[in-house]
């Protein structure tokens, strides 16, 4: 097994996670197979019980994990299927080795960082790095290994430190270290500054680790003289000095490192040269050109709790690109807080209100994702009641397909007082409930989680011929609470139809509304398996539906292509 290790330096947030991911790509052009590891320094066994706003959105993956969306950023780019093993935490190590400490499996040791935790990092990476996730038998050739965070946290020592010892126990040649940095350019000055990189490169070797290439993010490419210069403080090779500029779209950036000869570098140092072919780019290539010369838009309301941050919707936008795409369009997302729909934001913030108003009634469709708690939910609601009464294509995920059955129950059925026991627990009319099966004690890991069928009510159902004709679907979730079982008949006196159910017949899983050109509701979440020239079923029927074009392409035999 060869290892790819990209750490970070000077600040968080320079994109580790797409430079990973790209150079994944870059080598998997070279016909090579790839698998990957994310490691997160910090304590929480998973990502399960983060804000959106503290980390980004929670990525799921077939198996249940709640992982960091990172991962995500893997699947989509390298086209993997992984496993919540592939995702580290300081947690889940340090878990495990209490776990033996308790059961006697260190004979009486004292159990300490080291030798102890930095040998159960390094025998999980070993472990999983060895696990298939690319649909075939027998190993990868290569890991990429990312660690979150910036190098000198106190948190991701006991991390170095097993990597470190990971290098000496494979040897050079099987150990790739890509450092990512930051370089700067003073706005008085206008020159690009090393000085960061040159520290945090030093502080990278004095914990016994040394690059053999730099990945630097900057504003614009380097210049010749910054290269000589990194080279000569950092004691990396100027050909390994690879610059990762600002692009138009993030599928340049694979493109970016084949032009720089990344690959012939990485593959030299690894001594793969003899079993990698010339890296077959052609359709990032066509994807990047494409995106960059699209003209025309649609306009996207997504109405949600988390909007102060994009990352916290992040599979959901990358799946609007993906659908957008498809269909010639670049997206065009209007973020509307759900609080500001709400009347009493009229009072409080009238002109966050008036402008929440205005966006959402320019937008071709309306898009509710998921969420937790009570905050906004009265603007979700007015948010699907627009939508339904003026036919705007909607899409209601997970949250979104509850916000949808509690709508039309209090504006259609008349039942005034319906609602989710999740926001009123002492409701009349509990449309959605809490899953008998979940734990009110515990929050990590205890909801519905992972990869879980579906199967179609009817093949008559819009769903269903989005999805190809097929008679199941199988998809991830992530929720606690359900629409209820008991009031799914009444519900259906509305005109909503439940036309996809789990394999009991008692869970509801997708809805309809009859009569609309676009309503469409799912208890799972379709962005998580949505691909670049792949997108998710309905996410591209949502586009089609804003621009008019919904009938036509079901209408096409070949029900895949415009």
């Amino acid at each position: 097994m060869k290892y790819v290790l990209v750490t970070g330096g000077v600040v968080s947030g320079l994109g580790k996670g797409v430079t990973a991911s790209s150079i994944g790509v870059v080598l998997k052009a070279c016909g090579l197979r790839v698998t990957s590891i994310k490691i997160d320094p910090y304590l929480n066994t998973d990502a399960g019980t983060m804000s959106p706003f503290e980390h980004g959105e929670v990525f799921v993956l077939d198996d249940g994990g709640e992982v960091d969306l990172d991962l995500g950023n893997y699947e989509r780019f390298l086209d993997l299927r992984l496993t919540r093993d592939n995702n580290i935490t300081t947690g889940k190590i340090y878990q495990s080795v209490l776990e033996k400490e308790r059961r006697g499996d260190y004979l009486g040791k004292t159990v300490q960082v080291v030798p102890h935790i930095t040998d159960a990092i390094k025998n999980w990476i070993e472990t999983v790095s060895h696990i298939p996730v690319d649909g075939k038998e027998g190993p990868a050739d290569v890991c990429v290994i990312e660690l979150g965070g910036t190098v000198g946290d106190i948190e991701s020592m006991p991390f170095i430190e097993a990597l470190r010892q990971l290098l000496f126990s494979v040897g050079q040649n099987n150990f790739c270290l890509i450092h990512v940095s930051l370089i700067p350019v003073l706005g008085v000055v206008g020159e690009q500054k090393t000085k960061p990189t040159q520290h945090s490169v030093r502080e990278l070797r004095a914990l016994g680790l040394t690059p053999h290439f730099l990945a630097c993010r900057s504003a614009e490419p380097l210049l010749e003289n910054t290269r000589q210069k990194l080279s000569q403080f950092c004691h990396v090779p100027v050909g390994n000095i690879l610059n990762i500029h600002d692009v138009p779209n993030i599928w340049h950036i694979p493109l970016l490192l084949r032009n720089q000869n990344a690959h012939n570098a990485i593959l030299r140092h690894l001594e793969l040269v003899s079993v990698a072919n010339h890296p077959n780019l052609q359709e990032w290539n066509e994807r990047a050109e494409t995106f960059d010369n699209l003209t025309n838009s649609v306009r996207i309301a997504m109405v949600g709790k988390y909007v102060g941050m994009a990352d916290s919707y992040l599979s959901v936008v990358k799946a609007l690109l993906h659908a957008c795409i498809a269909c010639s369009l670049k997206p065009a997302i209007d973020w509307i807080a759900a609080s500001d729909l709400e009347d009493d934001s009229a009072v409080s913030t009238p002109e966050a209100h008036a402008t929440a108003w205005s966006t959402l009634r320019n937008a071709s469709c309306v898009l509710v994702p998921g969420g937790f708690g009570d905050r906004g939910i009265q603007g979700m609601i007015l948010a699907a009641k627009y939508a339904r009464e003026n036919r705007i294509p909607y899409l209601g995920i997970c949250l979104g397909m509850q916000i949808s059955v509690i709508e039309i129950a209090r504006n259609v059925l008349g039942l005034e007082r319906a609602n989710s026991t999740e926001f009123d627990a002492e409701t009349q009319h509990p449309v959605v409930i809490f899953m008998p099966e979940g734990s009110k004690t515990h929050m990590g890991s205890t909801m519905r989680l992972g990869s879980r069928r579906t199967l179609f009510q009817t093949p008559d159902c819009l769903t269903a011929k989005l999805y190809h004709n097929s008679e199941h679907v199988d998809e991830r979730h992530r929720h606690r609470y359900e629409v209820n079982p008991e009031m799914a008949s009444t519900l259906e006196e509305s005109g909503l139809k439940f036309v996809g159910k789990d394999e009991t017949g008692k869970r509801m899983e997708i809805l309809e509304l009859i009569d609309h050109p676009f309503y469409v509701g799912a208890q799972f979440h379709p962005e998580f398996k949505s691909r670049p020239g792949r997108p998710s079923p309905l996410f591209l029927g949502f586009i089609l539906a804003a621009i008019g074009q919904l009938g036509p392409y079901l209408q096409n035999p070949r029900n895949g292509s415009l």
